[in-house]
Parts: C-alpha cells; sequence; structure tokens
C-alpha cells in the first residue's frame, strides 16, 4: 500500500474514530466492515473496502461512486469528442 493510501485512510477514519472514541481501532474497522456488508474475516478487509465505505458513508444508496462519478459523461456528443482527444 502506497503512503497517499495511507494518509487517505487515516484521513477518512478519524472523524469515525472521534465520534466512537471509546472503541479501539479493530472495533472501528469491525464495525465499518459490517455497514458494507463483509461477513468474512476482518484480515479478508482491503484498504480500497474501508476508504470507498467511508467516502460514501452517508450519501444515497444508488449515489455513484467518486472516483467514477468524475469520468461519467451524461452528454453522448461530448462522450464522442472526449473519446477522440477533443475537448
Amino acid at each position: 500500500m502506497s503512503c497517499h493510501r495511507i494518509d487517505e485512510l487515516i484521513e477518512l477514519l478519524t472523524p469515525e474514530w472521534k465520534k466512537q472514541g471509546h472503541l479501539n481501532l479493530m472495533e472501528i474497522i469491525s464495525q465499518l466492515a459490517e455497514e458494507a456488508g463483509h461477513t468474512g474475516d476482518l484480515a479478508k478487509i482491503t484498504d480500497d473496502m474501508l476508504i470507498y465505505h467511508l467516502k460514501m458513508k452517508g450519501e444515497e444508496k444508488d449515489a455513484m461512486i467518486p472516483g467514477i462519478a468524475k469520468d461519467v459523461e451524461v452528454d453522448f456528443k461530448a462522450a464522442i469528442l472526449k473519446a477522440r482527444g477533443i475537448k
């Protein structure tokens, strides 16, 4: 895992940890995994799962993942031009 991902994860975890300061880190991660629908072993949780869950927490169920939302073109003509390298 690269340093920017660690920094991003810590940045996203900090507010959650402050809300529930009585819990230890593993309890918070376990709670987040449960919220995200993870039912397996905690050792199988990926940093991606935690990052995206924390980013999407509080969003509408059908909200688009931030990394995908920036690439979506609603205008077909604009999408074709972008694909051809014309902006």
